[in-house]
């Protein structure tokens, strides 16, 4: 059995010591006054009774409000980080588990990594033993005794509410502007020094998590790892190029797949149609979509997810970038094209000498360290190579936090 530590949190509350895996905000913010709380209660006690009578109202809180802890695996611990488990609640009342892991001796305020993740109903926590990639750039970045990690799990991944499968896109990226925007409950953070690291879809749509003028001031620099600027129609084509030609296809076979793709791709993401109602119309292009008889998901998200991908604009997005810009991309990555990351170091160095673009050898789309394209292809990946940790952690250290505007 678990022993539990019991304490009162409060909205800005410090981390504690020894690196206890703290849950925190589950109290709604009580008056400083033990009598006056217990009056609240329609209780009148004397001053130790009214302290005994708040200690169980806090228990009570804790115990109705908290978040359950769904994921079988412990919760993250570090020799030298603390690491609080927290939630934030979405406009629609789900709540998301997040985490945020402190260098432990820090000295006053630390700037904040923030993650804005993949596509996929995976999840960000990282518990000791994980052999999940991400998982363990995660936990090297912990270590870092310069800056704060936050993490969210989107809707129905890990310990958050909700159905991840039925989650779409404007969903979950509402959830990432509240986990945003929770960073200032935090006193020991600086939040005037928030680095977005976006992974995957989020290395794509990460200039739009801050939503206001104030809140993109708040951040000091971007890192994309895999993103994404083009349509997503485009990418859309561009992949499934790719994907027939790894399946080993003819090239005049992959260029008539791509004429049915087009069709397919067109009526789905440029009209809005369901794809059940396109492939009952048009059969012929039932072999061509990734998913077989499955006509409501891909990738394990609901169709209208990528419809609204597709109405984003990202190119504006990254062309308002004026801040250090990491642009990262696996050689072998077969999922996103290696013109949209340089595309998105073109935009933002139109604004400056901001933004550094490099093709990390031998690793796939998110930090999977492969042999060959085929192995990417097939998920065949090598054993984990740290040199994608040292590849963020020299560029946070030594390129965004020394710049100066």
């Amino acid at each position: 059995m678990k022993t539990v530590r019991m304490v009162q949190a409060t909205p800005t509350m410090k981390a504690m010591p020894e690196g206890i895996a703290l849950q925190k905000h589950c109290v709604r913010k009580v008056p400083k006054s033990s009598s006056y709380f217990a009056e609240a209660l329609g209780v009148h006690a004397r001053p130790r009774a009214a302290l005994t009578i708040l200690f169980l109202a806090i228990a009570m809180g804790l115990c109705a409000e908290e978040l359950p802890r769904k994921a079988k695996t412990p919760r993250e611990t570090y020799p030298g980080a603390d690491v609080i488990y927290d939630s934030v609640t979405t406009p629609d009342g789900k709540r998301l588990r997040t985490i945020l892991t402190k260098p432990r001796d820090a000295k006053g305020k630390v700037p904040v990594i923030f993650v804005a993740g993949w596509l996929s109903c995976d999840s960000v926590e990282a518990p000791a033993g994980t052999k999940d990639e991400s998982g363990l750039v995660f936990r090297g970045l912990t270590q870092l005794s310069e800056f704060a990690l936050f993490r969210m799990d989107k809707q129905g991944v890990g310990d958050s509410e909700g159905v991840c499968a039925e989650t779409d896109f404007e969903s979950e990226f509402a959830g990432y502007r509240a986990a945003f925007r929770a960073l200032k409950n935090y006193d020991f953070l600086d939040t005037k020094r928030i680095y977005l690291l976006g992974i995957s879809n989020g290395g794509g749509f990460a200039p739009l998590v801050p939503e206001s003028d104030s809140e993109q001031a708040q951040v000091r620099g971007y890192i994309s790892v895999g993103g994404w600027v083009k349509t997503w129609f485009e990418h859309m084509l561009e992949i499934e190029r790719r994907r027939f030609a790894l399946m080993g296809k003819s090239p005049d076979e992959v260029n008539d797949r791509l004429k049915g793709v087009a069709t397919l791709y067109y009526e789905w993401l440029i009209k809005g149609r369901a794809v059940d109602d396109i492939l009952k119309e048009q059969p012929q292009l039932a072999d061509l979509w990734p998913e077989g008889e499955d006509h409501a998901h891909l990738y394990g998200r609901p169709l209208g997810f990528y419809q609204q991908l597709q109405q984003l604009n990202l190119a504006a997005a990254w062309s308002r970038v004026k801040v250090p810009t990491y642009v990262l991309r696996g050689a072998f990555d077969w999922i996103m094209s290696r013109e949209d990351s340089e595309l998105i170091t073109g935009y933002v160095n139109k604004n400056g000498d901001l933004a550094s673009f490099y093709e990390i050898p031998n690793t796939g789309h998110t930090f999977q360290h492969y042999l060959s394209l085929a192995d990417a292809f097939k998920g065949k990946s090598a054993p984990f190579d740290p040199k994608v940790i040292a590849l963020l952690a020299d560029w946070l250290r030594n390129k965004a936090i020394t710049h100066e505007d």
